[in-house]
């Protein structure tokens, strides 16, 4: 696995806070315009944890994408102002990491929530030690103490070993065992100073298949799991990525052993808030009051054995949907669910990219922003302004003229949000970016296939294949023939 600097790790996970405002609060919630009503006080779900009693919010607060300023610095004031309105209505789990927003995340959040009463709120956070320099006992451990520090309390409700399966079993042993450090935690379990336990997953099943076997064989007793399960993950995650794991065989696996789930990416990284025009009519159609991204949410809750589910909410707005969404809590059924299915299996045959724009393989050694690339070749998709290059030859002209429109706006956007120079054909291939992804995208072959479509549409325009003047040209003479 490539191999991370501690500055390098955490600028690349800071940079999605960076674009917080403009980006990263609408990945986990969406628009609340049609939400039905206002969230009702005191009607939270609560589910309890079966290892200590805590009654737990089934709406947690992801802090990973804490509102920044004009300066791309952490907007405190609006943390503040968002942690007191999550705490007025109910939401009681905060998970954080050393790693979040640059390494402040924990601080931001810690200040947030020492305004209030410690039984109030719970805390989650990580050892985020995936720099090699911080793999020794003494690193990791002066990083778990500065946790206690930022956070501003004396024990940790949740820790999690984080990021567990990326970069296979020999990360993980590194990282955690040959170190001593997993022996460390649970020795910090036994004096109270961590009340729960848990890892969250990424990547390898065969390291997620192990931290069970451990559980199996009473070496460690997991309190809870974190994974990634949406209604497209449930059936669709390996079909999308061969190395990604069914959320279906996950959740499975932890609810036989009668382990809670904590869910990460309900809305996909937001691709489940910014669907096709299509398949976001055929959720409205059902449920004309509620906003694309509650279907998401509802779901993710209507587990019994989901304790919490995460959302970033940069924005106020996305914290009052998800608010509504929760109080009260009306699970899914299981026509519902059929529902989401049957929609996941049109949103796979789309061909989109599988980025959920979490900034892991950023920032590239070459300048390129990874993620908007992707991105906008996913909500041209979505939008329904792809330039399907079938109809460039079409017979029917209407089909020729609606490609070259789209190809125009395709171009057009596409230099507009991205600068030249961090495209997607100065990727070289290095794959540094590769080993970072939690979606196991193979990133320079998605950029590598997005140049070749981009120069492929740049030379057509250049050489004014069916142009839109062109067609109006054709509609004419064609016109003035039959008069």
């Amino acid at each position: 696995m490539e191999k991370m600097n501690k500055r390098g790790f955490l600028t690349r996970l800071g940079a999605g806070a960076a674009l917080a405002m403009t980006a990263c609060g609408s990945e986990e919630s969406g628009n609340n315009a049609n939400a039905p009503g206002q969230p009702v006080k005191g009607e939270m779900e609560m589910r309890t944890a079966s290892s200590t009693g805590d009654k737990v919010s089934i709406l947690g607060y992801g802090c990973m994408r804490w509102p920044t300023d004009d300066k791309g610095e952490i907007d405190q004031e609006m943390v503040n102002r968002l942690v007191d309105r999550a705490i007025e209505y109910g939401v009681n789990y905060f998970d954080t990491s050393p790693a979040y927003c640059k390494g402040l995340s924990e601080r931001a959040t810690g200040i947030a929530l020492s305004r209030h009463p410690r039984d109030k709120y719970l805390i989650a956070t990580k050892l985020s030690n995936f720099a090699e320099q911080t793999w020794s006992r003494e690193e990791s451990i002066k990083m778990y103490n500065n946790s206690f520090k930022e956070l501003q309390v004396d024990y940790i409700d949740y820790m999690l070993l984080h990021a567990i399966g990326m970069g296979g079993m020999d990360y993980y042993n590194r990282r955690y065992v040959d170190n001593g450090i997993f022996d460390f935690l649970l020795e910090e379990r036994k004096k109270g100073k961590i009340r729960n336990l848990g890892f969250s997953y990424h990547g390898d099943v065969t390291v997620f298949d192990n931290m069970l076997k451990l559980h199996d064989e009473g070496k460690v007793k997991w309190d809870f799991v974190q994974i990634q399960l949406n209604y497209v993950d449930w059936h669709f995650a390996k079909s999308i990525s061969k190395d990604n794991t069914n959320a279906e065989y996950l959740y499975q696996e932890l609810e036989k052993r009668q382990i809670q789930s904590v869910i990460m990416e309900p809305l996909l990284g937001g691709r489940l808030a910014k669907v096709n025009s299509h398949i976001a009519s055929r959720l409205k159609e059902r449920e004309p009051n509620r906003s694309v991204a509650s279907w998401a949410f509802r779901y993710a809750g209507s587990f019994p054995g989901v304790l919490t589910v995460l959302s970033g909410m940069t924005y106020m707005e996305h914290l009052n949907d998800n608010l509504a969404n929760y109080s009260p809590f009306v699970p899914l059924s299981q026509e519902e669910k059929d529902f989401l299915y049957d929609i996941a299996e049109e949103m796979v045959s789309l061909n989109t990219i599988p980025c959920n724009d979490c900034k892991y393989c950023m920032p590239c050694p070459y300048g390129l922003d990874i993620p908007a690339n992707l991105l906008h070749y996913n909500k041209c998709i979505n939008e329904g302004h792809f330039p399907i290059e079938k109809d460039a030859d079409s017979e029917n002209n209407a089909a020729r003229e609606a490609y070259a429109k789209n190809r125009r706006a395709f171009l057009l956007s596409y230099d507009r949000d991205i600068p030249r120079e961090r495209q997607a054909t100065f990727c070289i291939g290095c794959n540094k970016c590769v080993s970072h992804c939690p979606q196991q995208i193979n990133i320079p072959k998605e950029l590598h296939r997005i140049d070749r479509f981009v120069n492929r549409l740049r030379s057509q325009e250049n050489s004014g294949k069916f142009s839109i003047e062109q067609g109006k040209r054709a509609r004419g003479r064609h016109g003035k023939g039959h008069r």
